[in-house]
């Protein structure tokens, strides 16, 4: 199977002030889908930010985010639901109004850093049924194989999502979660429930390449970019999200997996054509 190339290019936590070459503007966002759409990445996976380059879950900004990235590229276009670790949780159900392709939907609360990721299992429910009803395909994120539990418990209460497709994404070397190891990934993947489909790893920080390996060669999927990693080597930042997409695409060639078009990822996640 082909690979399935998430890029992830902002994130809620580097400011703009430590990292210029962060795309924080509608304009440098769209540049940045652009580019890594070209560069084989066939999904996005967006944090928006104000006008002082600061995390927010506007509903203008969101939509306008959404509406733009859809007429400049073909890319899947996912929202996060977690926004910033400050967000209130009935804030964070409101992104599904920007009618996204996606969403992601955390499986559990979970230490982050100094701060705590939150996301109790009445808030998990709220945000799938509410993904159901809004015809946008959840993503569920995995921060701990408890995450992995509850996704199981999740699908079993409420049965199969819009779609009828069931993909997830490890997130690994979050301080707090899953550490970001070939171990943890591979214990995380063997406890997958049986309805998944398809999923997808992301390793935070150094731990970007061991995991972006392991999850190629054991037949899953990438996220990559500047939420996850602002490093590209020993002594050199990333200038742009691009050279991640690139990198990550090389690598998948390289396993004879190359990247997916953005139709073989709309047929993947089984999402719908707005």
């Amino acid at each position: 199977m082909n690979t399935l190339i998430t890029v992830a290019p902002t994130g809620a936590e580097s400011s703009k002030a430590d990292v210029p070459q962060l795309p924080t503007t509608l304009d440098e966002l769209v540049e940045t889908a652009v580019r890594c759409e070209a560069a084989g990445a066939s999904m996005i996976h967006l944090h928006i930010r104000d006008a002082d380059h600061a995390p927010t879950l506007d509903p203008g900004r969101l939509r306008a985010s959404v509406d733009a990235v859809r007429e400049a590229t073909d890319l899947v276009v996912q929202l996060s639901t977690g926004g910033s670790v400050q967000d209130p949780l009935d804030q964070r159900l409101t992104v599904l109004d920007a009618e996204p392709d996606s969403c992601s939907l955390t499986c559990g609360t979970t230490n982050f850093g100094d701060d705590v990721f939150l996301n109790p299992w009445p808030f998990m429910v709220d945000l799938y049924r509410q993904s159901i009803e809004r015809e946008v395909v959840p993503e569920f994120e995995l921060f701990d194989l408890g995450h992995v539990a509850a996704l199981q418990r999740l699908l079993d209460q409420e049965g199969m999502p819009f779609g009828g497709k069931v993909h997830v994404d490890f997130v690994t070397g979050v301080p707090g979660g899953m550490p970001g190891t070939s171990a943890a990934l591979l214990a995380g993947v063997e406890l997958l429930p049986p309805q998944v489909t398809s999923w997808s790893a992301t390793g935070i920080g150094r731990s970007h390449l061991p995991i972006a390996a392991t999850s190629l060669s054991a037949g899953g999927h990438l996220r990559v970019g500047m939420e996850d990693n602002l490093v590209y080597a020993r002594g050199r930042a990333v200038q742009h999200n691009d050279e991640l997409v690139l990198r990550a695409a090389e690598l998948a060639t390289l396993m004879q997996r190359p990247p997916m078009t953005t139709t073989e990822a709309r047929d993947l996640l089984g999402v719908k054509r707005r």
